[in-house]
């Protein structure tokens, strides 16, 4: 976890004069390593007081753990994100994030949000300074390890809120997993397009592609599917709270 602590380098040049007479030349010399300005006493520097994590009162940082699933997210300059919380070198939306355990089939809330003491400190070195993330660079529904746990669980995202404001959706995230272990639903993904979805892929219509391997043919419904159905220009001028509503189903009960 980054800390900022302040700190201050002292230094002063302290020269006398000669006491003693010497030939004009040599108190010129002298004369020109004087300091110019008088140097500063230990009593005239005020030092700035670093903020001790001991006085932060931090919320609980929250790590996913196999069957939960959260939110991961990356804002536009790859700093502010979060995979689940293992890493606290990058996981700075780790405190109070919203981490369901699925339990079964049922609506669930991921979320994650920068309005914490932690998430101040951490970026600002002080929990009363906020820094706002902006833009977007990735976003995902996840499910840790449920490719295992919950081999055929659909993911299907109600409703997307940043700061509390619905966002309109363009196309419908569908269903997959990018490592065969952690089931996802891509809200943004620029590196996936709609001409190229994953042969996986699944939803509550069903499959989005009829048959095996490369027979596999695009189900008549495919087109309602998108990698990217987020739009990063709803997250281009800061962003605080991100909130994702979604139905689990496909789990055998």
């Amino acid at each position: 976890m980054k800390k900022f602590i302040a700190c201050m380098l002292l230094s002063a040049m302290v020269c006398g004069a000669l006491a003693s007479c010497g030939d004009k030349e040599d108190s010129k010399q002298e004369a020109t390593t004087q300091p110019t300005t008088e140097a500063a006493t230990a009593e005239a520097i005020t030092e700035p007081s670093a903020i001790s994590a001991e006085d932060v009162d931090f919320e609980d940082t929250v790590v996913a753990q196999s069957g939960d699933a959260y939110l991961a997210i990356v804002d536009g300059q790859w700093w502010i994100q979060y995979w689940g919380g293992e890493d606290p070198t990058r996981d700075f939306l780790t405190y109070n994030a919203g981490v369901p355990t699925i339990t079964g089939n049922g609506d669930y809330t991921v979320s994650v949000t920068a309005d914490t003491n932690g998430f101040r400190y951490d970026t600002t070195g002080s929990p009363d300074d906020q820094y706002t993330p902006s833009g977007l660079q990735f976003m995902a529904v996840m499910i840790k390890d449920g490719e295992t746990t919950f081999p055929n669980a659909v993911i299907t995202v109600n409703s997307v809120k940043v700061d509390g404001k619905e966002l309109t959706l363009d196309g419908k995230p569908y269903t997959s997993s990018d490592d065969g272990k952690e089931t996802r639903a891509n809200l943004y993904n620029q590196w996936v397009s709609k001409d190229n979805i994953p042969k996986d892929a699944r939803s509550a219509d069903g499959k989005l592609y009829v048959g095996d391997g490369d027979d596999a043919s695009p189900a008549d419904f495919i087109g309602d599917y998108s990698p990217q159905s987020v739009n990063p220009d709803d997250f281009a001028d800061g962003w605080t709270t991100v909130e994702v509503n979604f139905t689990v189903s496909g789990i055998e009960e």
